[in-house]
């Protein structure tokens, strides 16, 4: 998933896309709740990557002062 430009262009980049999964990754180590469920297998990081192509996360542009890619 990490290879399509699908996850790359809904964030903006894919220097944005490793922040928020490096952020949303701490956040799940840390105890936070999966947003979506855990299929058998699945890792952090597969985990994570769901959250972001079913949109369960996203940047919060305007909290983080990080410009918001046009057409999002």
């Amino acid at each position: 998933a990490l290879k399509s430009d699908e996850i790359v262009n809904k964030v903006g980049g894919r220097f944005k896309l490793t922040a928020l999964i490096q952020k949303r990754m701490l956040e799940i180590m840390d105890g936070a709740r999966p947003l979506v469920e855990r299929r058998d297998g699945w890792t952090d990081l597969e985990l994570v990557i769901q959250e972001i192509l079913q949109d369960k996360i996203a940047i919060d542009y305007e909290a983080s002062g990080i410009e918001e890619p046009s057409g999002v």
